[in-house]
C-alpha cells in the first residue's frame, strides 16, 4: 500500500484553504486526497532525493542544493549540451557530476537557457496571488451555472478546473491536436480524475476564432502556458470580448517578472525552489508529490472563488514556487499519510468530442448577452 507523507502543518493549511473553498461553494473538497490522490492512484513514492514520479533530482551543488527535471525525451536529448559534452551514457549521472562543480545558480542559469526545468533550492520568495483590475465587476456570483475555459494542461490548473466543476460550473477542457495535455497520454487514471466531467473542445491556434469566440463567451479563463504564449496569438486577456465579472487565471512556474516569465516548472522543481523540501536545507528530501502541483490548484480555486463573491473582474496571478514557499514556512508538528485513493466520477471526453456542444452553448451565451 502507497504511503505519502507530508508535514502535518502543510496539510492542515491546506485542509484551511479546502474548507474555505467549500464555504464559498457548497463543494466538498478533501485535501488529503488532492494532495496524496495521484501517489495512491499510481503507487507514486519519493525516494528521498529522487522524486515520487522519478523525473526530478535534487543534486548538490558546489554552494547549495538544486533541483532538475528531465520528464520528456527532448529534456534527456538536451542533457549533452547542458553538461557541455559530445555525448553521455548515463544522463543522471552526468548531471550530478557536472552540477557538483557549480554553484546553484549556475546549474539553473544555464538549464533555464536550454528550456529545462529547474530550481535552486528555496530560491523563491513567498508570495500571496496578485490581482489586477481586469474589466468591470458584477454581483457576487459562485461557481454554480458558469462557464470556464480550461486552457491549462498537467495538474495544478486542470485541478482548479476540477474543483470548480465539482461546484457546479461548466468547464471546457482546451486542447490543440499539435499540443495535447501532456497528462493525456500518461496514466489514464489521473487523466481521467483531473478531467472527467469536463468537455473537450479542440482547438486549431492558427485559426483561433472558435477559441477567441469561447474566450469571449467565459465567465473564467484558466491558462498555465507561458505568458506570451496567448498574447502572440491574439488570444491574450485583452485581446478577446470584454465580459462583466470576468475572472482571468494566470498559473504559471516562477511568475511574470522579467525573465521568470519564461521559465519552465514541474510541481516538483517548483516545490524545490519555494524550500517545501523534506529533511532540512543541509540535507533535503523530496515533500510528496509533485506537491507545489495540488497546493497551487487549491489555491487557486479558491481565489477564483473569492474573486467571483466579490464581484470578479480581475486578472489573478498566480506562480506555483511562489505557492509553495508560502507551505515552507511551517511547524515542526510531525507527518501525516495522506495518500487517499480519489473517488474518478468516469472517463474523461475523447480530444474534441465536445466541440460542437460548445461552440453551440458559446453562441447562445453570446446572443444573449447582446
Amino acid at each position: 500500500m502507497t504511503s505519502l507523507v507530508v508535514p502535518t502543518a502543510v496539510l492542515d493549511r491546506a485542509r484551511r484553504t479546502a474548507a474555505a473553498f467549500a464555504a464559498l461553494t457548497g463543494a466538498d473538497v478533501d485535501a488529503a486526497e488532492l494532495i496524496g490522490g495521484r501517489a495512491a492512484l499510481l503507487g507514486h513514492a519519493p525516494r528521498g532525493r529522487v522524486s515520487a514520479g522519478g523525473a526530478t533530482r535534487l543534486m548538490p551543488s558546489r554552494d547549495g542544493w538544486c533541483a532538475l527535471t528531465l520528464s520528456r525525451d527532448d529534456d534527456i536529448d538536451t542533457v549533452p549540451a547542458l553538461v557541455e559534452a559530445d555525448r553521455v551514457d548515463d544522463p543522471w549521472t552526468a548531471v550530478q557530476s557536472w552540477a557538483a562543480g557549480l554553484d546553484a545558480v549556475e546549474v539553473t542559469d544555464r538549464a533555464r537557457l536550454l528550456g529545462l526545468p529547474a530550481a535552486a533550492l528555496a530560491e523563491a520568495p513567498a508570495e500571496s496571488p496578485r490581482s489586477y483590475p481586469f474589466g468591470a465587476a458584477t454581483v457576487a456570483r459562485d461557481p454554480a451555472g458558469l462557464l470556464v475555459a480550461d486552457l491549462s494542461a498537467m495538474w495544478a490548473g486542470p485541478l482548479c478546473g476540477h474543483l470548480l466543476a465539482r461546484a457546479g460550473a461548466t468547464v471546457v477542457k482546451v486542447e490543440s491536436a499539435a499540443r495535447p495535455d501532456g497528462s493525456r497520454g500518461g496514466p489514464q487514471q489521473f487523466f481521467d480524475w483531473m478531467n472527467a466531467g469536463k468537455l473537450s473542445y479542440l482547438a486549431d491556434f492558427a485559426k483561433p476564432d472558435g477559441l477567441r469566440a469561447l474566450l469571449g463567451a467565459a465567465d473564467v479563463v484558466i491558462e498555465s502556458s507561458r505568458p506570451a504564449a496567448l498574447t502572440r496569438r491574439g488570444l491574450g486577456p485583452t485581446d478577446v470580448a470584454a465580459r462583466d465579472g470576468r475572472v482571468w487565471l494566470r498559473i504559471t512556474g516562477h511568475g511574470t517578472d522579467g525573465e521568470r516569465a519564461n521559465w519552465v516548472a514541474f510541481g516538483d522543481d517548483a516545490a524545490v525552489a519555494g524550500g517545501l523540501v523534506g529533511g532540512d536545507h543541509d540535507a533535503p528530501t523530496f515533500c510528496g508529490d509533485a506537491i507545489a502541483d495540488p497546493l497551487t490548484g487549491l489555491e487557486a480555486a479558491l481565489a477564483v472563488a473569492q474573486s467571483l463573491r466579490n464581484g470578479g473582474g480581475e486578472l489573478i496571478e498566480m506562480s506555483m514556487a511562489a505557492v509553495a514557499a508560502t507551505y515552507a514556512d511551517h511547524d515542526d508538528a510531525g507527518e501525516t499519510d495522506c495518500a487517499t485513493a480519489p473517488d474518478i466520477p468516469g472517463q474523461a471526453a475523447a480530444l474534441g468530442a465536445d466541440n460542437d456542444e460548445v461552440d453551440d452553448l458559446v453562441q447562445r451565451r453570446l446572443r444573449a448577452a447582446c
